[in-house]
């Protein structure tokens, strides 16, 4: 079985986001990580060479794949940050509705900026998530 590519490493969240040029960008990803600090109650780490991620679960499919995923994280990718957020959770759509500008993939939510959303919401969608993830894989 092929190895995971994204595991929790000591690298430091700090110097990861101070590499985000834009300032605006920057900021927004420190808010980020505070609200995820918030919800969650971990402490940000880094994912990979590019994710924060916030505690962990550990997974298996039927397929007998299985490994270790952050609850809650977000990264800084080129055209836009990406909030990792569980797929099928009962308030998701309602609250996605709610959010501001932003669009979707299974568990990806994409945004430009955190002043073209609502902060409250987006907070909404992480102690979602997060609850959703620790029913579906409780430890």
């Amino acid at each position: 079985m092929a190895e995971l590519k994204t595991k929790q490493t000591e690298a430091s969240v700090e110097e990861y986001l101070d590499t985000i040029e834009d300032p605006r960008r920057r900021a927004d990803c420190v808010a980020i990580a505070a609200l995820m600090k918030k919800v969650t109650k971990f402490e940000p780490r880094m994912w990979g060479t590019n994710i924060v991620g916030f505690g962990s679960y550990h997974y298996r499919y039927a397929t007998g794949h299985e490994g270790d995923a952050c609850l809650a994280g977000f990264s800084s990718r080129k055209p836009e940050i990406v909030v990792y957020i569980a797929d099928g959770f009962e308030t998701r759509e309602e609250l996605l509705q709610q959010l501001g500008k932003h669009r979707t993939g299974k568990v990806c939510l994409y945004i430009k900026r955190l002043s073209d959303i609502d902060a409250g919401v987006l907070e909404k969608l992480v102690k979602a998530s997060v609850a959703a993830m620790r029913k579906r894989y409780p430890s």
